[in-house]
C-alpha cells in the first residue's frame, strides 16, 4: 500500500522525460542547416548499427476530445488527408536527401490526433511510399495509435499487411459522465471490439491509454473503468495522470475547474489503478507504464534493453528518430529538432522545399552524459556516475538524492544510484535529481513547464 504521504510529498511538478534537456530548455528559433549537419553527422553510425525510428504525426480529428493536449486539428472534412499525406513523403524526400545511405527503419509510430482519420488506402500510400526508399529491419517494431470509435477491421488489416503488430487504443475512463464532460462518448463495447478484431487478425500486443484526475471522476467509477479493462487483458496499459494545461491546451477551458478531483481525491484515483493492475497480474514498469509478463516491454526491461524516447517506453534504442509532420520531434542523440506547431507552416516550410523544423538544441558533451543518467534510471533502475562528473553530480544531485534516499526511494553508493521498490513510482522525481536545468535554475512559475508527478 502507497504511503498517501510520501505521495503528496512529490506529487510536484517535474517532466516526464521523453528527451533532455526537456523542451522548455531549447532554443525557440533553430538554424535548419546547423540541423542537416548534425543529422547527416549522426545518421550513418546509427544507422548502420541499430537502425533508425520513425514518428508519424497525424494531427487531424473529427470532434475535440476537451482533455487532450497534443498537437490536433478538428475538421470533419477529409478531403484534407492527400495534402497531408504528399507534404509528409515530401518531408520524408528532404531527409533521405540527407542520408548518406539506405535507412533502415526498426520501430514507426503512428501518433496524434487520430491516425483512424486517415483512410486505409491513404495509410498505404504514405507508409509504401516511405518504405520503397528503405531497409526494414527484421526485428522491427511498427505500432500506431487507433480510436475505438473509427479504427475498422480494414485499417487493422491493411497496418497488420504492412508489418504492424501493435496497437494503442485511447480508453481513458469508461463512466459515460465522464466521457460526456471530456467530449469522448466511446461505448465500451467498441473498445472490446476493436481490441478482440485486433488480435483476431494477428496483432502480438495491445495497449490501452487510461487518465486519471479527468473531472468528475469517482473512486467507483475508476474502480468500474479498470475491472472491465483488465477483463480484456490488454498486453500493456499507460495508466496516465491527467495534466491541467489551460494555458497551452485551449481545449481544457471548455470545462469547470471545479470538477476537477481534488488533489486527494487524485492520488486515491492512482492508487486504486496501481493496486488493481498489480493484483491482477500487471507489472509496473515504473513512468505510468503496466505491463503482463508476456508483454515484450516487460521482457526488455527483465534484459535490460528497455528504452525510452518521445514515443514513450520501447523496445528498440536507436539513436536517431526522424519525426515527420506538424509538431513533430527528431533526435540524433546529439541534437533535437521541432516541427512547426502549426499546419500552415508547416506546409510552408515544405512547399518552399525546407525542413520544416523551427525549435530545437544542440547538445553538449555534458547534457549527452546527465541525459545518459536519466535514461539509466527511467529504464534500469540504476546508473553509474563518471568521474568527469562527480564535481557537478556532488553539487547539483547529491543534495537531492538524499533527501529521496531519506525516504527509502532510492539506495546511493559512491559512484551511483539504484532505485527501490518503492522508488518506483517515483521516478520522475528521482530522474529530475540530475536535471541541471532544473537544479541550477529552479523556474520561478514551474507551473507552465511540466505537470505533477501523480
Amino acid at each position: 500500500m502507497l504511503d498517501a504521504n510520501l505521495l503528496q510529498k512529490y506529487n510536484v511538478q517535474v517532466p516526464r522525460y521523453t528527451s533532455y534537456p526537456t523542451v522548455p530548455a531549447w532554443e525557440e528559433h533553430i538554424e535548419v542547416k546547423k540541423w542537416e549537419g548534425a543529422f547527416q553527422r549522426d545518421f550513418l553510425e546509427s544507422n548502420q548499427q541499430k537502425g533508425i525510428s520513425l514518428y508519424i504525426h497525424l494531427p487531424f480529428c473529427e470532434s475535440l476530445c476537451t482533455y487532450c493536449g497534443c498537437n490536433k486539428k478538428i475538421t470533419t472534412n477529409h478531403g484534407v488527408e492527400m495534402e497531408y499525406v504528399d507534404a509528409i513523403l515530401e518531408e520524408w524526400r528532404l531527409y533521405v536527401a540527407l542520408m548518406t545511405e539506405k535507412p533502415i527503419i526498426r520501430e514507426l509510430h503512428l501518433g496524434g490526433g487520430t491516425p483512424t482519420f486517415f483512410s486505409p488506402e491513404n495509410l498505404d500510400k504514405l507508409l509504401t511510399s516511405i518504405f520503397k526508399t528503405a531497409t526494414i529491419h527484421p526485428d522491427h517494431e511498427f505500432s500506431f495509435e487507433g480510436h475505438p470509435n473509427n479504427t475498422t477491421k480494414a485499417h487493422l488489416q491493411k497496418l497488420y499487411d504492412l508489418g504492424f503488430h501493435r496497437v494503442s487504443y485511447g480508453v481513458q475512463d469508461n463512466d459515460p459522465e465522464v466521457q460526456r464532460i471530456i467530449n469522448r462518448l466511446q461505448p465500451f463495447d467498441n473498445v472490446r471490439q476493436a481490441t478482440e478484431t485486433a488480435r483476431s487478425i494477428g496483432y502480438q500486443s495491445v495497449n490501452y491509454d487510461l487518465i486519471y484526475g479527468l473531472p468528475r471522476q469517482t473512486i467507483e467509477g475508476m474502480t468500474k473503468t479498470i475491472n472491465q479493462v483488465i477483463s480484456q487483458r490488454p498486453d500493456r496499459v499507460a495508466f496516465y495522470s491527467y495534466a491541467h494545461v489551460p494555458w497551452t491546451s485551449r481545449g481544457q477551458r471548455l470545462f469547470d475547474e471545479n470538477d476537477l478531483p481534488s488533489a486527494g481525491l487524485k492520488l486515491e484515483l492512482y492508487k486504486t489503478g496501481k493496486e488493481l493492475f498489480l493484483e491482477n497480474g500487471y507489472v509496473d514498469l515504473g513512468m505510468d507504464h503496466f505491463a503482463l509478463p508476456t508483454d515484450d516491454l516487460y521482457k526488455a526491461a527483465q534484459a535490460g534493453k528497455l528504452h525510452r524516447n518521445f514515443m514513450g517506453y520501447t523496445t528498440q534504442a536507436t539513436n536517431i528518430l526522424i519525426g515527420l509532420g506538424v509538431s513533430s520531434i527528431s533526435s540524433t542523440g546529439k541534437a533535437f529538432a521541432q516541427n512547426s506547431k502549426t499546419i500552415h507552416n508547416y506546409y510552408e516550410h515544405i512547399k518552399q522545399g525546407n525542413l520544416a523544423v523551427e525549435k530545437g538544441f544542440f547538445l553538449t558533451d555534458e547534457d549527452v552524459r546527465f541525459g545518459k543518467y536519466i535514461l539509466d534510471i527511467s529504464c534500469r533502475g540504476t546508473t553509474k556516475f563518471l568521474p568527469v562528473d562527480m564535481e557537478t553530480i556532488t553539487t547539483y544531485s547529491i543534495p537531492e538524492l538524499k533527501k529521496l534516499e531519506a525516504d527509502a526511494l532510492l539506495m546511493l553508493s559512491a559512484d551511483g544510484v539504484t532505485i527501490t521498490d518503492l522508488g518506483k513510482n517515483f521516478i520522475r522525481n528521482i530522474c529530475s535529481a540530475f536535471d541541471l536545468y532544473i537544479q541550477k535554475n529552479k523556474a520561478p512559475d514551474e507551473k507552465r513547464l511540466f505537470s505533477k508527478a501523480i
